[in-house]
C-alpha cells in the first residue's frame, strides 16, 4: 500500500495534464519550451548548489555513465540490425536509456531505505539531471535532423541553459558562496514548479497519442530494456564498485525505474518520435507497479 501511495501523486499530475489537453486542446510546444529554457536551469542550479559534493558522486557518476552508455549501445545495435533511421533510433534511445530516479526513484528509495538511502538517491538525481540535459538533449536534437530541418546536436546542447545552471550551482557550491535569502526563495519557487510542469506536459502529450499508430514491437523492446535489462546491467556494474550493499541495492532499484519524464519534453521539442517516447514513459510507469516489487523481492 505504501508503494502505491508513492505512485498516486505521480499519476495524479499526469492525469491533470491529460484531462486539460482533452478539454482545452493546448498548444504543447510553447509550454515545453518554457520548461526547458526557463524553468529547468533553476532546478539544475539548486540541485548542484545545495547538495554537498563528496566521493560518492564519483562512484555513482561512474555507475550512471556506464549504465547509460551500455543502454545506448544496445539501442544502436537494435537500430543497426533493424535498419532504423536516425529519428527512430534517437527516439528509441530517449525511451530506453534514461531513468526516472527523481520524482519516482527518490521517494521510492526514501520509503524503502529511509533518510540514509535518500542521501544517495539525491546524488543519483543530481548526476542523472546532468546526463539528461546533455546526452538526452544531444540525441533528441540528433533525431530531429530527420524532421526536415538541419540541427546540430552539439549546438543544441550548448544552447540549453540547464547546463550552465548546473555549472553555476556547482561552482558556488565548491567555493562556498551563499546567495541571499530573497534570491534563494525565487530560485526555489521556479525549481519547485519545474518537475510538476514537465509531468503536466507529459500528461498533455499522452492525450494526443493514437495507440493504433504505435509500433508495438519497438515499444516492447524499449520497455524490456528499461524495466528488465537496465537493472541487470546495474547489477553487473555494482560488482566492480567499492560501495556497500545498501548503495548497490539502490543503484539496481533506481535502474529499474520508468523512463524519465524529461525525455518527453525533449522528444516534443525536437520532434523525435514524441508519441513513441510518451507512450514508453506512460507504460513503463504503469508496468513498474509490477516489476519494482518483483525486483525488491530479489535484491532485498
Amino acid at each position: 500500500m505504501d508503494f502505491i501511495g508513492v505512485l498516486i501523486p505521480i499519476f495524479g499530475v499526469f492525469a491533470l495534464g491529460f484531462i486539460g489537453q482533452k478539454v482545452w486542446k493546448f498548444d504543447i510546444k510553447p509550454i515545453s519550451t518554457v520548461a526547458i529554457y526557463l524553468m529547468s536551469p533553476f532546478l539544475a542550479f539548486r540541485t548542484f548548489y545545495v547538495n554537498e559534493i563528496t566521493m560518492d558522486y564519483l562512484y555513482l557518476g561512474i555507475y550512471l555513465a556506464v549504465l547509460c552508455a551500455v543502454s545506448i549501445a544496445i539501442c544502436y545495435l537494435l537500430g543497426f540490425l533493424n535498419r532504423w533511421d536516425t529519428n527512430t533510433t534517437s527516439g528509441f534511445i530517449l525511451s530506453s536509456a534514461f531513468m526516472n530516479n527523481g520524482n519516482y526513484g527518490a521517494p521510492l528509495v526514501l520509503l524503502i531505505f529511509g533518510e540514509t538511502g535518500f542521501h544517495y538517491a539525491v546524488i543519483l538525481m543530481v548526476m542523472q539531471q546532468l546526463i539528461m540535459c546533455t546526452v538526452g538533449i544531444y540525441y533528441a536534437a540528433k533525431g530531429g535532423e530527420n524532421g526536415g530541418r538541419k540541427v546540430s546536436p552539439l549546438k543544441e546542447v550548448a544552447k540549453v541553459p540547464i547546463v550552465y545552471g548546473a555549472i553555476l550551482g556547482l561552482i558556488l557550491n565548491v567555493v562556498q558562496i551563499n546567495i541571499s535569502g530573497q534570491v534563494e526563495t525565487a530560485v526555489s519557487m521556479v525549481a519547485d514548479a519545474t518537475i510538476p510542469t514537465v509531468m503536466i506536459v507529459l500528461g498533455m502529450q499522452l492525450a494526443n497519442i493514437t495507440l493504433k499508430k504505435l509500433d508495438y514491437s519497438k515499444l516492447s523492446a524499449a520497455l524490456s530494456i528499461k524495466l528488465a535489462v537496465a537493472p541487470l546491467i546495474a547489477f553487473v556494474i555494482t560488482l566492480f564498485l567499492p560501495v556497500d550493499d545498501m548503495v548497490k541495492d539502490i543503484m539496481i532499484l533506481t535502474a529499474a525505474t520508468p523512463t524519465a519524464a524529461n525525455t518527453t519534453i525533449y522528444a516534443l521539442q525536437f520532434d523525435t518520435k514524441p508519441a513513441f517516447v510518451s507512450s514508453t514513459t506512460l507504460l513503463s510507469t504503469l508496468l513498474s507497479i509490477l516489476t519494482i516489487p518483483l525486483l525488491m523481492l530479489l535484491i532485498l
